[in-house]
């Protein structure tokens, strides 16, 4: 089952790059995706929106489930599978981007990236921001197929740990606000 499942990961990512990749996206996908290095776009979109009364709790929820993203994903699962990254399974195959870590699975990008916009879908109310949010997760998840880095199984995976911790995250963070504001009106 793993050999079957790691032969269609290495055929779709050798697709993506034999059919997809061009000189339109490859510049666009390699930079946004570094943007998503060690979680930095979606950590400095969170902590600008803890500035904000409007968007405090959307901020503390989106750093509350990247927060547990990364010590699930790349604390816990990544060291522990130690699954190496495509360029070293699939021969003469090529990454657009440099990646310093070898482990591939989960991606921590696609993780950190759902949990930041599944935590702003649930607590933010406009519905343009949530799609904007939802948007730029998924873009994010692809990008990393597209410059090579992650196999299919590891973008989904990620994706799946990033969105029930985005989902987490909220929780916590309006379990804490109404405990917060019950210990307020009894005072």
């Amino acid at each position: 089952m793993i050999d079957a499942i790691q032969s269609w990961d290495e055929s779709a990512l050798v697709w993506i790059a034999e059919h997809l990749r061009n000189s339109v996206l490859t510049p666009v996908l390699s930079f946004y995706t570094q943007l998503g290095n060690h979680g930095l776009l979606f950590i400095a979109l969170a902590a600008l929106m803890l500035l904000f009364r409007a968007t405090r709790k959307a901020g503390a929820a989106a750093g509350a489930g990247m927060f547990l993203g990364l010590l699930v994903t790349n604390l816990t699962i990544k060291p522990l599978v130690m699954r190496p990254r495509p360029w070293i399974t699939i021969p003469d195959f090529t990454a657009l981007v440099a990646e310093h870590d070898p482990n591939s699975f989960p991606s921590g990008h696609s993780c950190c990236a759902f949990a930041f916009a599944v935590a702003l879908a649930v607590v933010l109310p406009q519905k343009w921001a949530k799609a904007l949010a939802l948007a730029a997760a998924a873009v994010m998840a692809l990008s990393r197929l597209y410059v090579g880095v992650h196999f299919p199984t590891d973008v989904i995976v990620g994706t799946v740990i990033g969105t029930l911790c985005g989902l987490f995250g909220a929780w916590v963070v309006r379990a804490v606000i109404r405990r917060y504001e019950s210990r307020k009106k009894s005072a």
